[in-house]
């Protein structure tokens, strides 16, 4: 798989094009058996125009974060318009099966998913970071898809659109509790996760180098644990309760009272040393944290 500009698809239309099938029976809404793929080998990437859900068996080996796992289950992936699909790193997988469902941006317009699909939090997954289905899961999941194939193929009236829309929510809503189950039953990699997280933090605030580096940022942290910002969130949050900030600020406010608590510094000198460039911006989040002031604090101890 080379490095070439990923080809871009902006309609059903053209997926059905590019896949030598017939033309679509709905303009803004499509699927594609993944076993039709197999004399593919020419597939490498492609940036889709469009939300993108696909469910997936027989891929051998997936990349999950920084290990790899075999596996028998189904694996689901949600894409978002304007994210990049990439094709499979050996080739298209001799066993592939599955499907994949396309769903045009206008085909929402009106509905009650026009806004909310923007909620569910993993279609800003990344594609390494995709939903393990249980047998009974992905029967279910299937039997909501084959319901939505069912509308799709009957003759299209101005019920078709509600219907599919409203079979559509119930997939995504179950694949949120889905995910809300993976966070907490993966417990070895996502515990991983977590370790590596107060690891990470600790070694970037005991940094004497705060100063010229600054705050650590979401994106920083999530690049380097290896997951997507959306997906570290959505993990902690179910994990702890708390956001990536919220942990990052967690872990600035324990340095910040073990230097008011063991030095003569000032409050400026600490702010300037944990990477603030204003210290009127560390007192504030200190005592939003706190309650009380970076002072108080001090005169506690005294």
């Amino acid at each position: 798989m080379g490095n070439s500009k990923p080809f871009r698809i902006k309609s059903i239309t053209e997926i059905h094009r590019l896949m030598g099938l017939p033309k679509p029976q709905h303009p803004l809404i499509g699927f594609i058996d993944l076993s039709g793929l197999r004399d593919k080998s020419d597939i490498t990437s492609v940036l889709f125009d469009l939300y993108v859900i696909s469910l997936k068996r027989g891929c051998d080996k997936l990349i999950y974060g920084q290990q790899k796992y075999d596996f028998d289950e189904g694996l689901m992936a949600f894409l978002a318009p304007g994210q990049i699909l990439r094709g499979e790193e050996n080739g298209v997988p001799a066993k592939l099966e599955g499907w994949m469902l396309f769903v045009h941006p206008d085909f929402l317009w009106g509905t009650s998913l026009a806004n909310k699909i923007k909620k569910y939090e993993y279609f800003d997954y990344s594609v390494s970071e995709a939903l393990f289905l249980s047998d009974k899961e992905e029967t279910l999941i299937n039997d909501i898809v084959e319901n939505i194939k069912n509308e799709y193929h009957a003759n299209i009236d101005k019920f078709s659109q509600n219907i599919m829309i409203s079979h559509l929510e119930t997939l995504l809503n179950y694949a949120e509790r889905f995910y809300q189950r993976q966070f907490i039953t993966r417990k070895i990699s996502n515990h991983q996760i977590l370790d590596r997280l107060e690891t990470l933090l600790s070694d970037y605030f005991n940094n004497d180098d705060l100063i010229s580096k600054g705050l650590p940022t979401v994106q920083y942290i999530s690049e380097n644990l290896n997951v997507s910002p959306t997906y570290l969130r959505s993990l902690l949050k179910t994990l702890t309760g708390q956001s990536t900030q919220q942990h990052i600020h967690n872990k600035l406010i324990e340095r910040a009272k073990e230097k008011l608590s063991t030095t003569d510094l000032s409050v400026s000198e600490i702010a300037y040393e944990l990477g603030f460039e204003h210290p009127q911006s560390f007192s504030k989040l200190f005592k939003a944290k706190t309650e009380i002031s970076p002072l108080e604090f001090r005169r506690s101890f005294n």
